[in-house]
């Protein structure tokens, strides 16, 4: 086994993605609240989600009105929004409104998802609902058992290619919430 992970390590590029900005403003041994910074983000509602992403992966690959390539930032995020399904990709924090490209996908669109605070729970393995709805009800069971009220419905966030391996992946279930600093 430690030669495969070594074997893995040596062969395995690692790509370096600009993460979303944030500071962890409190930590236990579940989960940890974070304060992200304002970020820009490129949206897409969909259906299936493999559409959603091609559609996202588009528009940073140059489908927009300059024809300009966008690096990949992490995490790439899903929830339920009023009842559709949201999918957004973060742009690379050198892009403002004023100078981000225009999608030329009419359905696509840029928005500023202001400062605020997340409980975040980390996880790896498959990209499953299952695996998903297992940390996502451990990280609202222990918010609820310590008085941190949820605002919004949970995010699913991932920050590794579909080509990774399962014990490799990074997963976050993530929730919205009322945070005061203490």
């Amino acid at each position: 086994m430690r030669l495969l992970l070594l074997l893995l390590s040596l062969t395995f590029k690692t790509m370096a993605y600009e993460e979303a900005n944030y500071s962890i403003v409190y930590q236990n041994d579940v989960y940890e609240i974070r304060n992200y910074s304002d970020r820009l983000a490129i949206q897409a509602n969909y259906t299936n989600q493999s559409s959603g992403f091609r559609r996202l992966f588009n528009y940073i690959s140059g489908s927009n009105i300059n024809s300009t390539k966008i690096n990949m930032t992490v995490p790439a995020t899903q929830s339920n929004e009023n009842g559709r399904k949201v999918m957004q990709f973060f742009l690379p924090s050198n892009f403002t409104k004023k100078n981000a490209p225009t999608p030329t996908d009419k359905e696509l669109k840029l928005i500023l998802i202001e400062q605020d605070y997340y409980a975040v729970i980390k996880y790896s393995g498959w990209l499953t609902d299952k695996n998903f709805d297992k940390h996502r009800n451990i990280l609202k069971e222990n918010l609820l058992k310590n008085n941190i009220e949820i605002l919004d419905s949970a995010i699913r966030a991932t920050y590794n290619s579909p080509f990774t391996l399962p014990f490799l992946r990074r997963n976050e279930a993530m929730f919205r919430v009322a945070w005061k600093d203490k």
